[in-house]
């Protein structure tokens, strides 16, 4: 994907822009791994190849994405990937 076709897309679900995070390129900048995000829907579309995986929720497979997102997490800042939502992990309780 070139990384200015960005600016072409926004969210299929609420219409607003997508902000991206790329893991990988090739050697002309494309990209081939990477995550796009809604801010306002939380909603995430990952990048595969150097595709933009943009379908609704009813049409994707969680267990076919989730073996590629979840090696990205690490890069996520402190967000988790859950069933097509980009989540702020929560840190555990402690009980008392």
């Amino acid at each position: 994907m070139h990384p200015g076709f960005i600016k072409q897309l926004c969210c299929p679900f609420d219409k607003k822009d997508l902000t991206l995070k790329v893991f990988a390129t090739d050697t002309n900048n494309h990209i081939i791994e990477g995550l796009l995000s809604c801010e306002h829907c939380s909603r995430y579309y990952p990048i595969i190849h150097g595709v933009p995986i943009m379908s609704p929720d009813e049409y994707r497979e969680w267990s076919l994405e989730a073996p590629v997102v979840k090696q990205w997490e690490h890069k996520l800042e402190g967000k988790k990937l859950e069933s097509f939502r980009l989540e702020n992990n929560k840190p555990e309780r402690l009980n008392s």
